[in-house]
């Protein structure tokens, strides 16, 4: 199904980096010897965003862990490290993405979290190269093709999809929000993730949790049939119109082809 899930993305989609598989390992599960992790193969720590973007733009097989991350507020939300006060009490926000501690442990308190130890590492590939059974899927995209996915996540169900934004620690909405909930998400990329993950401007992503492959597949297929396309196809049937000056040559050439008329 992961062959199936990357040729149709390829096709409908476009994107312009490798859709992306990931898994939350638990202890004791096994990753394959190919895949790298930033301390021990590349002699750096990492935020999880470039984490991403190393894995959609290298095409490698990613794994990072505590010893992996040194972005403390990723460490807290995915639960590597235990929450502490200095967190939650909203300092981190404070005089930076909110104007009081009140606010920013209002924020904090809203960032979705796993509980302390549940998952040793974050496990992502190229969806054509994983190795191993996701639990979501992450592509990024502009917003046209964004909205050409969201169209076939609703393709089965019609209706909204509903997504939640801050602007910060997207990794989290990417990984916790969509396993935690069940559901695609659309992701904001994050302040970090612009500096970190080096996401440009005109990128945002959208995240699919496992289970969900067929469904996708033959949305993707039956909105393109129903004329939903990527890229967005331009209406060029209409008439121009041009500077009134221009129609003079309309004007003359009609008095020239008038019989009798002597040029």
């Amino acid at each position: 199904m992961l062959k199936e899930l990357d040729e149709a993305l390829v096709t409908y989609v476009r994107p312009g980096s490798f859709p992306l598989a990931v898994r939350l390992v638990k202890e004791g599960e096994e990753i394959s010897e190919r895949t790298r992790y930033p301390h021990r193969d590349l002699n750096t720590q990492v935020a999880i965003c470039q984490t991403f973007s190393i894995a959609r733009r290298y095409g490698w097989q990613m794994a990072v862990g505590k010893e992996d991350i040194n972005c403390p507020l990723a460490l807290t939300a995915f639960g590597f490290k235990e929450e502490i006060e200095t967190f939650s009490c909203g300092e981190m926000c404070a005089g930076m993405f909110t104007e009081t501690k009140t606010a920013g442990a209002r924020t904090e308190a809203q960032v979705p979290k796993f509980s302390f130890r549940d998952y040793k590492y974050i496990l992502t590939a190229p969806i054509s190269r994983a190795d191993f059974v996701p639990h979501l899927y992450l592509v990024y995209g502009n917003s046209a093709q964004v909205m050409r996915m969201l169209a076939a996540c609703l393709y089965k169900t019609g209706g909204y999809l509903t997504s939640r934004f801050s602007a910060r620690l997207d990794c989290a909405d990417i990984c916790i929000e969509t396993m935690r909930n069940g559901k695609p998400q659309i992701i904001l990329p994050c302040y970090g993730d612009r500096v970190f993950g080096q996401t440009q401007d005109d990128e945002m992503a959208i995240t699919f949790p496992a289970g969900m492959e067929a469904d996708l597949i033959a949305g993707l297929e039956g909105t393109h049939i129903g004329g939903i396309r990527y890229p967005v196809p331009s209406f060029l049937r209409y008439t121009p119109q041009y500077p009134k000056h221009y129609y003079r040559l309309f004007e003359d050439w009609e008095k020239k082809e008038k019989p009798g008329h002597e040029g």
